[in-house]
């Protein structure tokens, strides 16, 4: 989860890619209960301020609300605490599709 193990060599806090799959999660989650049978939601835009460090072995609570619903489209605002601080915000937008539609379309780009 750290910056170390993405690649960036002697920076051992959280990495940014890792701060965006917790965001990505959370909003996952957030918006799951409103789903219909065979919906899901792929995320289509993220905007994040990664601020603070996040030292190893720190607690971090990520917060996401949803901001506007505008058809199969849902935005969210977005904070990341660790322990102490505030270390990241932003937006998140995500689109509820058709699970099976989506897969239909990735197996003819494939074939």
């Amino acid at each position: 989860m750290t910056a170390e193990q993405a690649g960036n060599k002697g920076v051992d806090v959280l990495s940014t890619p890792t701060l965006v799959q917790l965001v990505e999660n959370a909003a996952i989650h957030c918006i799951e209960p409103m789903l219909e049978p065979g919906q899901v939601t792929l995320g289509t835009q993220i905007e994040l301020e990664h601020r603070q460090p996040v030292p190893v072995g720190f607690i971090v609570r990520t917060e996401v609300e949803i901001v506007a619903i505008d058809g199969p489209r849902v935005s969210f605002a977005v904070h990341v605490f660790d322990e102490q601080e505030a270390v990241a915000e932003g937006t998140h937008e995500r689109y509820i599709i058709d699970r099976a539609r989506f897969i239909e379309k990735i197996e003819k780009k494939l074939a």
